[in-house]
């Protein structure tokens, strides 16, 4: 979702003083004799091509670049602070997936809480000829290294995506039995270019060592990261991104808050659309210690599963359920296997802000792991202010 303010300068005005003077118009008094007004106005057959210069292209130029105030006769910037947008930025064109760009169409700006100067055309124009515009403001971007939006899965707790994001996620992880633990999580992930990603995530933990003990408390292991997106085919619905991460001993070893060494961990991760609105991400990699004597190598493979339903119509509120499969294997142990169902769900009416609860459940060696209840709270910080967008 980088660029919801792109998305607020990609859509929201994305189809704006023409539609809004004169096409629209004709459109009421065709709908008022006979409730098919497009296909009087543009041909059924009509390309992307032609209904986006029928229906875009006197605020957003012919060429996606975008008008000046003189010509779209309202004021620059908008009352959400950005001006047109520039469809030929691929940054801007590329991030959002085709179900945003279609709501914002479909219903105006306000159903994203975006500027108002943004109409709706539900009744002027079909789905098709909607979707066929959209796609033709695609094209505007020429450069097939960057991966389109409909590829940026839901994020699960612990099976990272494959898609490049702007992003800062609080993490919250309670153990309420045996000995205690309130594990948060700090992640920032920024975006380098079409593909590549750096991340930072610092955890702050509060633990007891045994039943009944004091708490500790204080940072953990800092774990620095770097990944890119080698493959992103919008057509067969898959992304596939791999890289690296090295956790730094930052944490008190001697309180149980770090490990004491550093460990290095090679990665990749698969994300698969399924259908319409389903989906499935796999996350596998190595984790190697810098010395064997204090710790082992450990091979883990996450998976998560879930399905998209949106409320009203498609275009309100979003819910994800999700099931995530763990696997664990340290060299010289037992595999183990935890299930975390979840639900997430978008907060802001832009779905730049998403709200995660689930809970971590141990399948095997439950004396020594208990249950985990989880929470996160995500902000696409590069779509807009985390108190902009709401209504």
């Amino acid at each position: 979702m980088q660029h919801r303010s792109a998305m607020d300068r990609a859509v929201s005005l994305s189809l704006c003083a023409f539609l809004c003077l004169w096409f629209a118009a004709t459109v009421s008094v065709r709908a008022a004799q006979d409730r098919s007004p497009v296909e009087h106005l543009l041909p059924a057959g009509a390309s992307g091509e032609e209904i986006y210069q029928q229906a875009c292209a006197a605020c957003h130029s012919f060429d996606g670049a975008g008008q000046s105030q003189s010509v779209v006769g309202f004021a620059l910037p908008l009352s959400n602070g950005h001006e047109l947008p520039d469809f030929t930025d691929c940054a801007t064109n590329t991030v959002e997936p085709l179900a945003d760009w279609v709501a914002v169409a479909h219903k105006g700006g306000p159903v994203r809480a975006l500027d108002r100067h943004m109409p709706a055309f539900g009744d002027a124009l079909t789905p098709d000829q909607i979707e066929r515009a959209v796609k033709y403001i695609w094209t505007f971007c020429d450069d097939p290294s960057w991966p389109r939006g409909d590829l940026n899965l839901p994020r699960a707790f612990f099976t990272e995506k494959a898609f490049p994001e702007n992003e800062t996620v609080w993490t919250t992880a309670v153990i309420g039995s045996g000995a205690k633990a309130v594990g948060n999580e700090l992640l920032y992930e920024h975006r380098i270019g079409s593909r590549a990603q750096y991340e930072i995530k610092v955890p702050f933990v509060a633990q007891q060592s045994e039943p009944g003990s004091s708490w500790n408390s204080g940072i953990g292991d800092v774990e620095l990261a770097l990944r890119r997106t080698f493959y992103a085919n919008l057509a067969r619905g898959s992304i596939f991104a791999a890289g690296a991460a090295v956790v730094v001993p930052t944490g008190d070893e001697s309180t149980g808050l770090g490990n004491g060494f550093w460990t290095y961990e090679p990665f990749a991760m698969w994300g698969q659309v399924i259908g319409a609105n389903g989906f499935l991400q796999l996350h596998t990699g190595l984790e190697i210690p810098s010395n064997k004597t204090l710790g082992t190598n450990e091979g883990f493979v996450r998976a998560a599963l879930g399905y998209t339903v949106a409320q009203n119509e498609g275009f309100g509120r979003a819910w994800t359920p999700m099931l995530e499969v763990l696997a664990a294997k340290p060299g010289d142990g037992d595999t183990e296997w935890d299930v975390v169902p979840q639900m997430q769900v978008s907060l802001s009416k832009l779905q730049h802000v998403l709200l995660n609860v689930g809970v971590r459940i141990p399948l095997n060696e439950r004396d020594t792991r208990k249950p985990e209840v989880l929470t996160y709270f995500l902000w696409d910080w590069f779509d807009g202010g985390l108190f902009r967008f709401w209504r």
